[in-house]
């Protein structure tokens, strides 16, 4: 009764006009994001960061959160349509996608890749709303030790899920622990390989980093890429797709949700690492493993699914626990912070309204972006 009630209180949060219009902006400027290459969530959301001074904590929250969702749907529409991903996470699904374009069945796998998307998000917002209760009741127990312990268990499970090559996941998360050290300790007041450098003393700036590797990185090389690219265009037929290609789909879209919202949780997952798992699982237990890269469904539905489903359920450490678990969280945390909102446990016993309207505005959200999505 107490889920019911806290469900209540999100909906009518979530449900004024305000919230409402701030939702709908949130994913359609998410969509629009995730169509065009090289900007992606990241980028968008550092650059709105100083607007959300002037909003209410909650809408400003709601906004920034549906751009980051909303970019995942945005970018399976390029990556299907013309084989070039708006967003890091549509990559697995210009595999297949594409090559069912190329087949004249783009109708289906955008129709796919929207409904997915939808199921996949219903599913990581129940998973929210019923596990957010028990895993606060946890964090307030959790002392340095256990927080320690979760972050190391967060980077060993980058390290083991990781595609590709286990020394390249070992550098990078080496590089980041690296980088991370640069500026000023905490507990002593020591300055750390600054070099004499005043701007390095407060670190690396999060920002400037996230440009860099996501934003300014992508565009270069779609520029690159793009000379390469054909431009005839083709017909995106029939929408609705057909009852074999939604039995094929069907058990795709389940797994992909499942393994999504597993990793979602996971410090270093998020939707990126969720859509390739997906995607590997999907090939790797097929019955017909040559069909990918060639227009299987399997492979637009499930890593479609994988990535909302992982984008959502990041929210979970971060209002749960207080840890970012992926570059995206780390600005929503600094959102929060700009509102004197300190991410954690806390959120959900201080601001009831705010934790459970923003959950609540999620599911919203993904209604919203079925409807964008389908017709446009």
């Amino acid at each position: 009764m107490e889920l019911f009630a806290n469900l209540l209180l999100g909906f009518e949060t979530a449900l004024t006009w305000t919230n409402l219009a701030y939702c709908f902006v949130g994913v359609f400027l998410g969509t629009l994001i995730g169509v065009l290459p090289g900007i992606g969530p990241i980028a968008t959301m550092a650059m709105l960061l100083p607007i959300t001074y002037a909003l209410p904590p909650v809408a400003a929250l709601i906004m920034l959160a549906g751009i980051y969702y909303g970019a995942q749907y945005g970018g399976s529409t390029t990556a299907i349509l013309i084989n070039l991903p708006g967003e890091a996470s549509s990559v697995v699904t210009a595999l297949d996608g594409y090559q069912m374009a190329q087949r004249g069945r783009a109708g289906p796998a955008l129709a796919i890749a929207a409904l997915g998307s939808f199921f996949a998000g219903t599913v990581a917002t129940l998973l929210m709303a019923a596990f957010a209760a028990p895993l606060t009741l946890l964090a307030f127990k959790f002392g340095p030790a256990e927080y320690f312990s979760l972050m190391v268990l967060g980077l060993v499970g980058a390290v083991v899920l990781a595609a590709g090559s286990l020394l390249k996941a070992l550098a990078m998360i080496a590089l980041g622990l690296l980088l991370g050290l640069v500026g000023t300790d905490v507990n002593s007041g020591a300055i750390r390989f600054a070099f004499d450098i005043p701007e390095l003393s407060d670190g690396l700036n999060f920002v400037v980093v996230a440009m860099g590797l996501f934003g300014f990185a992508e565009i270069i090389k779609n520029l690159e890429a793009g000379a390469h690219r054909s431009a005839k265009a083709r017909p995106v037929g029939r929408l609705w797709p057909s009852n074999e290609e939604l039995r094929e789909a069907a058990p795709a879209v389940l797994r992909g949700t499942t393994l999504g919202s597993l990793l979602g949780v996971l410090p270093g997952g998020g939707a990126l690492l969720s859509a390739f798992a997906a995607y590997t699982l999907e090939k790797r237990i097929s019955k017909t493993p040559e069909r990918f890269g060639k227009g299987a469904v399997a492979g637009v539905a499930a890593p479609e699914s994988a990535n909302n489903a992982g984008a959502q359920t990041s929210f979970i450490p971060l209002l749960t626990l207080g840890l970012p678990s992926n570059a995206v969280m780390a600005l929503m945390a600094g959102a929060m912070m700009i509102h004197n909102i300190q991410p954690g446990p806390q959120v959900m016993t201080a601001d009831p309204a705010l934790f459970w309207g923003l959950i609540v505005s999620m599911w919203i959200g993904n209604l919203m972006l079925l409807l964008l999505n389908l017709p446009l």
